[in-house]
Protein backbone atom coordinates (compact mmCIF):
# COMPACT_ATOMS: atom_id res chain seq x y z
CA UNK A 1 0.00 0.00 0.00
CA UNK A 2 1.45 3.78 -1.06
CA UNK A 3 2.13 5.74 1.82
CA UNK A 4 0.14 9.21 2.32
CA UNK A 5 2.56 12.13 1.39
CA UNK A 6 2.03 15.18 3.28
CA UNK A 7 3.62 18.81 3.65
CA UNK A 8 5.58 19.73 6.85
CA UNK A 9 5.54 22.93 7.70
CA UNK A 10 7.25 25.12 11.12
CA UNK A 11 5.56 28.17 9.89
CA UNK A 12 2.77 29.36 12.16
CA UNK A 13 1.43 30.67 8.71
CA UNK A 14 -0.34 29.27 5.96
CA UNK A 15 1.84 26.35 4.77
CA UNK A 16 2.23 26.42 1.11
CA UNK A 17 1.12 22.79 -0.13
CA UNK A 18 2.90 22.87 -2.97
CA UNK A 19 6.56 24.52 -1.76
CA UNK A 20 6.36 22.05 1.11
CA UNK A 21 5.38 18.71 -0.65
CA UNK A 22 8.26 19.00 -3.04
CA UNK A 23 10.43 20.19 -0.73
CA UNK A 24 9.25 18.01 2.84
CA UNK A 25 7.98 14.88 2.04
CA UNK A 26 6.93 12.39 5.11
CA UNK A 27 4.83 9.79 5.85
CA UNK A 28 2.23 9.35 8.58
CA UNK A 29 2.91 6.34 9.21
CA UNK A 30 6.04 4.58 9.25
CA UNK A 31 5.42 1.01 10.14
CA UNK A 32 3.44 -0.77 6.86
CA UNK A 33 2.81 -4.09 5.96
CA UNK A 34 4.33 -5.72 2.93
CA UNK A 35 1.91 -4.70 -0.45
CA UNK A 36 -1.26 -6.96 -0.46
CA UNK A 37 -3.17 -7.13 -3.28
CA UNK A 38 -6.63 -6.66 -3.84
CA UNK A 39 -8.26 -9.59 -4.22
CA UNK A 40 -10.87 -10.53 -7.15
CA UNK A 41 -14.19 -9.15 -6.85
CA UNK A 42 -17.62 -11.20 -6.03
CA UNK A 43 -20.81 -8.77 -5.17
CA UNK A 44 -20.93 -10.83 -1.94
CA UNK A 45 -17.82 -12.42 -1.03
CA UNK A 46 -14.18 -11.61 -0.16
CA UNK A 47 -11.57 -14.22 -0.36
CA UNK A 48 -9.40 -12.56 2.09
CA UNK A 49 -11.53 -11.96 5.46
CA UNK A 50 -8.64 -8.81 6.19
CA UNK A 51 -9.82 -7.02 2.73
CA UNK A 52 -12.04 -3.54 3.75
CA UNK A 53 -13.75 -2.46 0.76
CA UNK A 54 -13.96 1.25 0.79
CA UNK A 55 -17.18 2.70 -0.90
CA UNK A 56 -17.34 6.17 -1.65
CA UNK A 57 -20.02 8.21 -1.71
CA UNK A 58 -18.80 12.04 -1.94
CA UNK A 59 -20.77 12.35 -5.21
CA UNK A 60 -24.26 11.58 -3.40
CA UNK A 61 -24.54 11.76 0.53
CA UNK A 62 -21.19 14.09 0.42
CA UNK A 63 -23.33 16.10 -2.40
CA UNK A 64 -25.91 16.41 0.30
CA UNK A 65 -24.39 18.98 2.58
CA UNK A 66 -25.71 22.20 2.82
CA UNK A 67 -24.38 24.73 0.36
CA UNK A 68 -22.90 22.00 -1.91
CA UNK A 69 -23.69 21.51 -5.51
CA UNK A 70 -21.78 19.72 -8.36
CA UNK A 71 -22.35 19.86 -11.99
CA UNK A 72 -22.04 17.07 -14.07
CA UNK A 73 -18.35 17.85 -15.13
CA UNK A 74 -17.06 18.16 -11.71
CA UNK A 75 -19.11 14.77 -10.73
CA UNK A 76 -16.64 13.46 -13.62
CA UNK A 77 -13.28 14.62 -12.82
CA UNK A 78 -13.67 13.77 -9.06
CA UNK A 79 -15.11 10.21 -10.34
CA UNK A 80 -11.74 9.58 -11.85
CA UNK A 81 -9.84 10.99 -8.50
CA UNK A 82 -11.72 8.55 -7.08
CA UNK A 83 -10.25 5.53 -9.73
CA UNK A 84 -6.59 7.35 -8.78
CA UNK A 85 -7.26 6.75 -5.28
CA UNK A 86 -8.47 3.33 -6.48
CA UNK A 87 -11.98 2.84 -4.15
CA UNK A 88 -13.96 -0.25 -4.53
CA UNK A 89 -17.13 1.40 -5.09
CA UNK A 90 -18.73 4.54 -6.26
CA UNK A 91 -21.98 5.83 -5.22
CA UNK A 92 -22.16 8.38 -8.36
CA UNK A 93 -25.78 9.52 -6.95
CA UNK A 94 -29.43 9.14 -6.80
CA UNK A 95 -30.91 8.84 -10.41
CA UNK A 96 -34.41 9.28 -9.51
CA UNK A 97 -33.83 12.79 -7.76
CA UNK A 98 -33.67 14.45 -10.78
CA UNK A 99 -32.92 14.45 -14.99
CA UNK A 100 -29.92 16.40 -14.20
CA UNK A 101 -28.86 13.78 -11.69
CA UNK A 102 -29.80 10.26 -13.72
CA UNK A 103 -27.72 11.97 -16.50
CA UNK A 104 -24.69 12.90 -14.16
CA UNK A 105 -24.62 9.17 -12.63
CA UNK A 106 -25.06 7.51 -16.43
CA UNK A 107 -21.92 9.87 -17.55
CA UNK A 108 -19.69 8.32 -14.61
CA UNK A 109 -21.01 4.58 -15.37
CA UNK A 110 -20.05 5.18 -19.27
CA UNK A 111 -17.34 6.90 -18.78
CA UNK A 112 -15.66 5.54 -15.78
CA UNK A 113 -17.33 2.44 -14.99
CA UNK A 114 -15.80 0.50 -18.27
CA UNK A 115 -12.02 1.78 -17.21
CA UNK A 116 -9.85 -0.84 -16.72
CA UNK A 117 -6.82 -0.58 -15.04
CA UNK A 118 -3.40 -1.80 -15.93
CA UNK A 119 -3.85 -3.97 -12.48
CA UNK A 120 -7.67 -5.03 -13.47
CA UNK A 121 -9.05 -2.78 -11.52
CA UNK A 122 -12.74 -2.08 -12.06
CA UNK A 123 -14.59 0.15 -10.10
CA UNK A 124 -18.37 -0.49 -8.79
CA UNK A 125 -20.45 2.25 -10.04
CA UNK A 126 -23.83 2.35 -7.39
CA UNK A 127 -27.10 4.70 -8.03
CA UNK A 128 -29.26 5.15 -4.86
CA UNK A 129 -32.66 4.53 -4.23
CA UNK A 130 -35.35 4.01 -2.03
CA UNK A 131 -37.45 0.90 -2.65
CA UNK A 132 -40.30 2.17 -4.91
CA UNK A 133 -40.15 0.33 -8.51
CA UNK A 134 -39.78 4.00 -10.16
CA UNK A 135 -36.49 4.52 -7.95
CA UNK A 136 -34.97 0.91 -9.10
CA UNK A 137 -35.75 1.33 -12.29
CA UNK A 138 -34.10 4.61 -12.57
CA UNK A 139 -31.29 3.60 -10.67
CA UNK A 140 -31.16 0.50 -13.75
CA UNK A 141 -30.93 2.40 -16.12
CA UNK A 142 -28.48 4.76 -15.70
CA UNK A 143 -25.47 2.49 -14.20
CA UNK A 144 -26.65 -0.40 -16.60
CA UNK A 145 -23.72 0.40 -18.52
CA UNK A 146 -21.29 0.05 -15.76
CA UNK A 147 -19.17 -3.32 -15.80
CA UNK A 148 -19.82 -3.44 -12.52
CA UNK A 149 -23.22 -1.94 -11.47
CA UNK A 150 -24.97 -1.55 -8.50
CA UNK A 151 -27.64 -0.48 -6.58
CA UNK A 152 -28.20 0.83 -3.36
CA UNK A 153 -31.85 0.69 -1.81
CA UNK A 154 -33.14 1.84 1.39
CA UNK A 155 -35.72 1.80 3.51
CA UNK A 156 -36.16 2.96 7.24
CA UNK A 157 -36.58 0.62 10.00
CA UNK A 158 -36.42 2.25 13.15
CA UNK A 159 -39.99 2.55 15.33
CA UNK A 160 -39.90 6.42 15.21
CA UNK A 161 -39.35 6.27 11.21
CA UNK A 162 -42.04 4.03 11.31
CA UNK A 163 -44.62 5.62 13.28
CA UNK A 164 -43.52 9.17 11.81
CA UNK A 165 -42.37 9.18 8.51
CA UNK A 166 -43.11 6.35 6.53
CA UNK A 167 -46.38 5.32 8.45
CA UNK A 168 -46.50 1.39 8.22
CA UNK A 169 -46.25 -1.10 10.06
CA UNK A 170 -42.54 -3.58 10.33
CA UNK A 171 -44.37 -6.17 8.24
CA UNK A 172 -45.46 -4.07 5.36
CA UNK A 173 -41.94 -2.92 5.75
CA UNK A 174 -40.38 -6.55 5.22
CA UNK A 175 -42.35 -7.02 2.16
CA UNK A 176 -41.60 -3.61 0.18
CA UNK A 177 -38.12 -4.63 1.15
CA UNK A 178 -37.82 -7.95 -0.22
CA UNK A 179 -40.11 -6.97 -3.00
CA UNK A 180 -37.76 -4.02 -4.17
CA UNK A 181 -34.85 -6.57 -3.76
CA UNK A 182 -35.75 -9.03 -6.13
CA UNK A 183 -37.17 -6.58 -8.46
CA UNK A 184 -33.99 -5.52 -8.66
CA UNK A 185 -32.55 -8.58 -9.51
CA UNK A 186 -34.87 -8.88 -12.28
CA UNK A 187 -33.96 -6.05 -14.10
CA UNK A 188 -30.06 -6.98 -14.09
CA UNK A 189 -28.45 -6.06 -10.57
CA UNK A 190 -26.44 -8.98 -9.72
CA UNK A 191 -25.07 -6.68 -7.03
CA UNK A 192 -27.61 -5.09 -4.49
CA UNK A 193 -26.55 -3.53 -1.48
CA UNK A 194 -29.57 -2.90 1.53
CA UNK A 195 -30.06 -0.02 3.75
CA UNK A 196 -32.02 -0.54 7.12
CA UNK A 197 -32.33 3.35 7.58
CA UNK A 198 -31.78 4.61 10.92
CA UNK A 199 -30.25 1.31 12.30
CA UNK A 200 -29.07 2.61 14.71
CA UNK A 201 -32.16 3.42 16.75
CA UNK A 202 -33.95 0.15 15.62
CA UNK A 203 -34.56 -3.29 17.33
CA UNK A 204 -32.13 -5.51 17.03
CA UNK A 205 -34.62 -8.04 16.75
CA UNK A 206 -36.51 -6.34 13.67
CA UNK A 207 -33.34 -5.96 12.05
CA UNK A 208 -32.41 -9.67 12.69
CA UNK A 209 -35.47 -10.45 10.52
CA UNK A 210 -35.64 -7.72 7.76
CA UNK A 211 -31.97 -8.40 6.85
CA UNK A 212 -32.51 -11.90 7.02
CA UNK A 213 -35.43 -11.96 3.94
CA UNK A 214 -33.28 -9.44 1.80
CA UNK A 215 -30.77 -11.82 1.98
CA UNK A 216 -33.05 -14.40 1.10
CA UNK A 217 -34.24 -11.96 -2.05
CA UNK A 218 -30.96 -11.60 -3.45
CA UNK A 219 -29.18 -8.81 -1.49
CA UNK A 220 -25.46 -9.17 -1.72
CA UNK A 221 -24.70 -5.96 0.85
CA UNK A 222 -26.22 -5.05 4.16
CA UNK A 223 -25.24 -1.55 5.11
CA UNK A 224 -26.40 -1.16 8.70
CA UNK A 225 -26.52 3.05 9.21
CA UNK A 226 -26.03 5.08 11.86
CA UNK A 227 -27.96 7.56 9.86
CA UNK A 228 -28.11 10.39 12.58
CA UNK A 229 -24.99 9.76 14.50
CA UNK A 230 -26.66 8.32 17.36
CA UNK A 231 -24.16 6.00 18.64
CA UNK A 232 -20.77 5.44 20.18
CA UNK A 233 -18.31 2.57 19.10
CA UNK A 234 -18.35 0.01 21.20
CA UNK A 235 -21.94 0.52 21.14
CA UNK A 236 -21.69 0.53 17.29
CA UNK A 237 -18.95 -2.63 16.84
CA UNK A 238 -21.28 -4.65 18.77
CA UNK A 239 -24.56 -3.62 16.75
CA UNK A 240 -22.48 -5.54 13.44
CA UNK A 241 -20.92 -8.27 15.65
CA UNK A 242 -24.73 -9.31 16.66
CA UNK A 243 -25.94 -9.14 13.24
CA UNK A 244 -23.48 -11.01 12.08
CA UNK A 245 -23.91 -13.72 14.30
CA UNK A 246 -27.57 -13.37 14.40
CA UNK A 247 -29.25 -12.95 10.82
CA UNK A 248 -29.53 -15.95 9.00
CA UNK A 249 -27.30 -15.69 5.46
CA UNK A 250 -24.97 -13.03 6.61
CA UNK A 251 -21.70 -15.04 5.82
CA UNK A 252 -22.84 -15.27 2.00
CA UNK A 253 -23.10 -11.51 2.52
CA UNK A 254 -21.05 -8.43 2.93
CA UNK A 255 -21.39 -6.37 6.16
CA UNK A 256 -20.97 -2.51 5.65
CA UNK A 257 -20.85 0.39 7.66
CA UNK A 258 -22.15 3.71 7.37
CA UNK A 259 -21.87 6.16 9.86
CA UNK A 260 -22.76 9.86 10.32
CA UNK A 261 -20.62 12.09 12.41
CA UNK A 262 -23.34 14.21 14.50
CA UNK A 263 -21.54 13.46 17.70
CA UNK A 264 -17.90 13.49 15.93
CA UNK A 265 -18.29 9.86 16.29
CA UNK A 266 -18.20 8.89 12.64
CA UNK A 267 -14.49 7.88 11.49
CA UNK A 268 -14.09 6.04 15.71
CA UNK A 269 -17.37 3.95 14.75
CA UNK A 270 -16.28 3.02 11.52
CA UNK A 271 -13.34 1.34 12.84
CA UNK A 272 -15.30 -0.23 15.44
CA UNK A 273 -17.89 -1.74 13.28
CA UNK A 274 -14.95 -2.84 10.86
CA UNK A 275 -13.64 -4.53 13.66
CA UNK A 276 -17.10 -5.91 14.65
CA UNK A 277 -16.83 -8.00 11.34
CA UNK A 278 -18.00 -5.04 8.94
CA UNK A 279 -16.06 -5.21 5.21
CA UNK A 280 -16.96 -2.54 3.62
CA UNK A 281 -17.19 1.25 4.85
CA UNK A 282 -19.06 3.61 3.66
CA UNK A 283 -17.00 7.35 3.81
CA UNK A 284 -16.35 10.50 2.06
CA UNK A 285 -14.02 12.93 1.10
CA UNK A 286 -13.10 15.42 3.98
CA UNK A 287 -15.72 13.65 5.41
CA UNK A 288 -18.91 15.77 4.06
CA UNK A 289 -22.45 15.49 3.66
CA UNK A 290 -25.62 15.79 5.64
CA UNK A 291 -25.20 18.16 9.11
CA UNK A 292 -22.26 17.48 10.36
CA UNK A 293 -21.25 15.12 7.72
CA UNK A 294 -19.76 11.51 6.99
CA UNK A 295 -16.92 9.43 8.30
CA UNK A 296 -13.76 10.49 6.68
CA UNK A 297 -12.26 8.45 3.89
CA UNK A 298 -8.39 9.96 4.85
CA UNK A 299 -8.92 9.43 8.42
CA UNK A 300 -10.43 5.24 7.98
CA UNK A 301 -7.93 4.44 5.17
CA UNK A 302 -4.99 6.10 7.34
CA UNK A 303 -6.45 4.46 10.18
CA UNK A 304 -6.55 1.38 8.73
CA UNK A 305 -3.43 1.48 7.30
CA UNK A 306 -1.45 2.82 10.19
CA UNK A 307 -2.92 0.62 12.95
CA UNK A 308 -4.40 -2.42 10.59
CA UNK A 309 -1.43 -4.61 11.12
CA UNK A 310 -0.41 -4.34 14.80
CA UNK A 311 -3.68 -3.04 16.41
CA UNK A 312 -7.01 -4.13 14.14
CA UNK A 313 -6.59 -7.84 13.36
CA UNK A 314 -4.60 -7.44 9.77
CA UNK A 315 -7.18 -5.21 8.21
CA UNK A 316 -6.19 -3.39 5.27
CA UNK A 317 -7.07 -1.29 2.17
CA UNK A 318 -6.73 -1.47 -1.83
CA UNK A 319 -6.40 2.40 -1.54
CA UNK A 320 -3.41 4.07 -3.31
CA UNK A 321 -3.01 7.10 -0.54
CA UNK A 322 -0.68 9.23 -2.66
CA UNK A 323 -3.77 10.97 -4.09
CA UNK A 324 -5.59 11.32 -0.86
CA UNK A 325 -4.58 14.90 -0.60
CA UNK A 326 -5.14 15.46 -4.41
CA UNK A 327 -8.74 14.79 -3.59
CA UNK A 328 -9.36 16.39 -0.95
CA UNK A 329 -8.51 19.59 -2.65
CA UNK A 330 -10.54 18.96 -5.38
CA UNK A 331 -13.69 18.03 -3.66
CA UNK A 332 -13.08 20.97 -1.42
CA UNK A 333 -12.82 23.86 -4.54
CA UNK A 334 -15.99 22.65 -6.56
CA UNK A 335 -18.18 22.26 -3.22
CA UNK A 336 -16.81 25.30 -1.84
CA UNK A 337 -16.65 23.59 1.94
CA UNK A 338 -13.48 24.65 3.63
CA UNK A 339 -11.46 22.32 4.83
CA UNK A 340 -10.73 23.49 8.58
CA UNK A 341 -7.30 23.85 8.96
CA UNK A 342 -6.87 21.69 12.19
CA UNK A 343 -8.81 18.79 10.05
CA UNK A 344 -6.81 15.50 10.35
CA UNK A 345 -4.67 14.13 7.32
CA UNK A 346 -5.50 16.87 4.64
CA UNK A 347 -5.96 20.29 7.03
CA UNK A 348 -3.50 22.66 6.71
CA UNK A 349 -2.20 22.15 10.23
CA UNK A 350 -2.54 18.23 9.67
CA UNK A 351 1.73 17.82 9.53
CA UNK A 352 2.45 21.72 10.98
CA UNK A 353 4.40 22.68 14.30
CA UNK A 354 3.97 25.71 16.38
CA UNK A 355 5.62 24.74 19.31
CA UNK A 356 9.46 24.91 19.76
CA UNK A 357 9.87 21.36 21.60
CA UNK A 358 7.57 19.75 18.44
CA UNK A 359 9.90 21.73 15.81
CA UNK A 360 13.28 20.75 17.32
CA UNK A 361 11.51 16.82 17.37
CA UNK A 362 10.98 17.67 14.00
CA UNK A 363 14.62 18.97 12.52
CA UNK A 364 16.43 16.02 15.06
CA UNK A 365 14.37 13.03 13.15
CA UNK A 366 11.63 14.01 10.58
Amino acid sequence: MSMLTMPVSMSMSKPNHDVCISRHQITSCHVVSSVRQRPPYTPNYIPDASYVRVFDTTLRDGEQSPGAALTSKQKLLIARQLVKLRVDAIEAGFPAASRQDFEAVEMVAKEVGNEVGEDGYVPVICGFSRCTESDVRAAWEAVKYAKRPRIHMFIATSEIHLTHKLRKTRGEVVEIARNMVRFARSLGFDDVEFSPEDAGRSDKEFLYQILGEVIRAGATTLNITDTVGYTVPAEYGKLIADIKCNTPGTQNVIISTHCQNDLGLATANTIAGACGGARQVEVTINGIGERAGNASLEEVVMTLQCRGEHVLGGLYTGINSRHIFSASKMVEEYTGLNVQPHKAIVGANAFAHQSGIHQDGMLKHR
